[in-house]
């Protein structure tokens, strides 16, 4: 067994088709954010990395969609012998006192079952773990999993997991789209638009310096996963009360279709939701796309109580109850087509063009750019 510690990228159900385009994407990411590594290999259907730092180039590659999970582990060969005797070692410098543990074995064998591992490897377990009290457990009630992944060539056995986030690679669809970010449902959007496999152009419209402060934290959990070393970023001042949510709605659709003629961008995301917004409103906007010879794209309609999950995920734990409220909102029947334009047209106006590096200072050198006082 090498000394060497391995990340082993596990692609989602989505990305299995699209590997070359997701080891790109690792590339890309771990150079984004300085990460060193030596070799980024296929085996089978694992993605394994040979990094400098396992556990941050994990942590780095789990900002990405289309993983489904993320291990750091040790390499062996896939023999029985030479298997069970790396699980039983790994395990008993991962065991407790008195934990309950479950050997779980999957992928490749030939000349045994991974079954037959798992009951070796248990067995052993137990018998090297006699002074720590450990005892085996089950699939409902365990302390500790032991993974193991079998290729053809190799065992991984994993020392740490994390899970991904699911979707499909960054730029799977070879498609850019414009999206907006003006309230925590929209980041939600925007975030499951890249998870959809969209290359995204990134809008910010803002209505108060405190509310464009708070928009730039948001959309600093969002840059990453661009796996870009730079972007461009557009913002727009909406002279608008909150309580408006219709007319704003409506303003924010004209600039996205604003931006994406300016862009030459065929489609743009629109953060509507069927499960929160009025079906005619939501169609109203739709039609209004239309009209302007471009594709409405709506990540959120599949949503329900994912969307929670996705807030989360960009830090917006504290956010949830906003977003449940906006279940709740009503609209009124009459909304004025006019005054949104209008606001749609000042919001043009107030156009600001930033470009910026990824990286730990983000949201000062947004901050900075805008000249804002923070």
């Amino acid at each position: 067994m090498s000394d060497n510690s391995f990340v082993v990228v596990f692609p989602s159900v989505f990305s299995r088709n699209k590997l070359d385009l997701l080891v790109s994407n690792i590339k890309n990411i771990l150079k984004v954010q300085n990460q060193k590594f030596s070799k980024i290999t296929k085996d089978d259907s694992v993605i394994v990395i040979e990094a400098n730092d396992p556990v941050f180039a994990s942590s780095t590659v789990n900002l990405l969609y289309g993983i489904e999970q993320v291990a750091i582990a040790k390499q062996v060969k896939n023999e029985f012998d030479v298997l069970v005797s790396a699980i039983t070692k790994i395990g008993t410098n991962l065991l407790l006192s008195g934990e309950r543990f479950l050997v779980k074995v999957e992928g490749y064998s030939a000349g045994y079952m991974t079954k037959d591992v798992e009951l070796a490897a248990t067995s052993s377990l137990i018998e090297k773990t006699t002074s720590l009290g450990t005892k085996p457990g089950t699939q409902e009630r365990y302390d500790k999993l032991i993974y193991a992944y079998l290729t053809k060539l190799h065992g991984y056995i994993c020392i740490f997991t994390d899970k991904g986030h699911g979707g499909l690679p960054y730029n799977s669809q070879n498609e850019k789209i414009v999206c907006c970010v003006y309230d925590e449902l929209s980041a939600v959007s925007c975030l499951e638009t890249i998870r959809e496999g969209f290359d995204v152009k990134i809008v910010i419209c803002y209505n108060s310096e405190s509310n464009l402060i708070e928009l730039i934290k948001i959309l600093n959990r969002i840059l990453p996963k661009t796996i870009k070393s730079k972007i461009e970023l557009e913002f727009f001042y909406l002279d608008i009360k909150k309580s408006a949510k219709n007319i704003m709605l409506i303003a924010v659709a004209e600039i996205l279709c604003f931006v994406a003629k300016s862009n030459n961008i065929r489609k743009v995301s629109l953060s509507l939701s069927p499960l929160i917004f009025p079906s005619s409103f939501v169609n109203g906007i739709i039609m209004r796309v239309f009209k302007k010879n471009l594709i409405p794209w709506l990540p959120l309609s599949g949503l329900d109580k994912d969307i929670f999950d996705n807030a989360k995920e960009i830090g917006l734990k504290k956010n949830i109850m906003k977003i449940e409220k906006m279940a709740s909102l009503k609209f009124n029947g009459k909304t004025s087509e006019k005054e949104a334009q209008k606001i749609a047209n000042q919001a043009i106006k107030t156009k600001k063009v930033v470009s910026v590096a990824i990286g730990p200072n983000n949201v000062h050198d947004i901050l900075d750019s805008l000249k804002v006082d923070y």
